[in-house]
């Protein structure tokens, strides 16, 4: 008998199954795919090889500005991707976290397909593992959110960006999120044409206005076409040299072609493989696994953490979670997740950044006084509820 089963070795998973090892517990740690889950071999460990070079681009491009004469940069994908793989492999290997869960005598299981509850308390998977435990802690990650449109079968994922062979002459991206500006960003640089489509008043909503702005403006100045606001789309078409994207705003139909349409209109819960079911495991109206503040689910043994429950979907948050969960699992739940502050990051360019509450939300429930450096202009303005000071 295993004392807490994981199922998911990203960071949520692989902290989870370190904490629980610690804590004295016998511990198996289950991976779909291989160590790290999406965050190592999908998420920030690809993208940022990926803009690292974006950005070794942009730098060479100014170098004639500092006397320094070099021809055009040209650009290797193949062998860009290779370096990524080189990248992902030399992480998933050194892994410093996979180290300390082996060490902490919890046992990882790779490549064991996806999987899913048999009940409350036992778990197999698709290459026949079957664990009985008195814990378990579910932490499955997230996947790419899907349109309800005809002919989205021929749009990608930013996961699909990331495995191109080719660079392509053009590219659509929908949604102008975290994920959707970093694909613009990168592949602009990389000398595709892109336009960005944002159904929304603003690209990264979810940061602050003056930060949406720069970079909005910044992106365009780029090359980058940025569509605010553009309507509700029709449907996709597939055409000779890539796809269409049809769409209506206040009843006008337009359209937008490019060789690739990449969708980056949010993460979703990974969980309809687990077969949640079985084991009367409650989700929320999104789908996201129904958690309370001891992350515990509607079924009390049972722990989740992570992308999967939807509350911020985060690397940083994802490590606090495993953290959480696995305490709770261990030891009684009486730890809380709390009111979480970190810094987030993007690898855009511009580049930006974060740390708690945007200046609209902090004004909903505070006076507030914002101070203002521009770096650009190297000069101050300081700005109170009235405005600038």
């Amino acid at each position: 008998m295993t004392d807490v089963v994981v199922i998911g070795a990203g960071p949520a998973g692989v902290v989870a199954a370190l904490r629980a090892a610690d804590l004295g517990a016998r511990t198996a740690l289950i991976a779909r795919d291989d160590f790290g889950g999406m965050a190592a071999n999908d998420g920030p460990v690809p993208v940022r090889t990926l803009a690292h070079a974006a950005r070794l681009i942009r730098e060479a491009r100014q170098l004639g500005q500092y006397g320094i004469a070099v021809s055009e940069p040209v650009l290797d994908y193949p062998r860009l991707l290779a370096r990524v793989g080189e990248v992902v492999s030399d992480v998933r290997k050194h892994s410093a976290f996979r180290e300390q869960v082996e060490r902490a005598g919890a046992t990882i299981y790779e490549k064991c397909g996806r999987a899913s509850l048999v009940d409350s308390h036992t778990v197999e998977t698709e290459r026949g593992h079957r664990f009985h435990a008195d814990k378990i802690i579910l932490c499955a990650g997230g996947i790419s959110r899907k349109l309800s449109v005809p002919g989205f079968e021929f749009t990608g994922t930013h996961s699909d960006a990331w495995k191109l062979t080719a660079i392509p002459s053009s590219m659509l991206v929908i949604g102008a999120g975290a994920t959707g500006v970093q694909v613009a960003s990168i592949f602009n640089a990389f000398g595709s044409q892109v336009q960005l489509f944002q159904a929304g008043p603003r690209i990264l909503h979810t940061e602050d206005k003056d930060v949406s702005a720069a970079v909005a403006d910044a992106f365009r100045k780029a090359g980058v076409v940025v569509r605010e606001n553009f309507g509700v789309i029709e449907r996709f078409e597939k055409t000779v040299d890539g796809v269409r994207m049809v769409f209506t705003k206040d009843g006008k139909s337009d359209s937008a072609e490019a060789a690739l349409a990449v969708v980056a209109v949010g993460w979703t819960a990974d969980g309809a493989s687990l077969k949640l079911q079985n084991a009367a495991v409650e989700t929320d109206h999104r789908g996201y696994i129904r958690v309370d503040d001891y992350l515990q689910t509607s079924v009390p043994h049972i722990f989740a953490a992570g992308d999967i429950t939807g509350r911020l979907m985060l690397v940083p948050q994802a490590i606090q979670d495993g953290f959480v969960a696995a305490t709770n699992a261990v030891k009684g739940a009486a730890m809380t997740v709390g009111d979480q502050v970190s810094p987030i990051g993007s690898f855009t360019d511009p580049e930006y950044a974060q740390v708690g509450l945007t200046e609209d939300k902090a004004r909903e429930a505070h006076k507030v006084m914002v101070a203002m450096a521009r770096f650009i202009h190297a000069h101050n303005h300081r700005r109170s509820n009235d405005g600038i000071l």
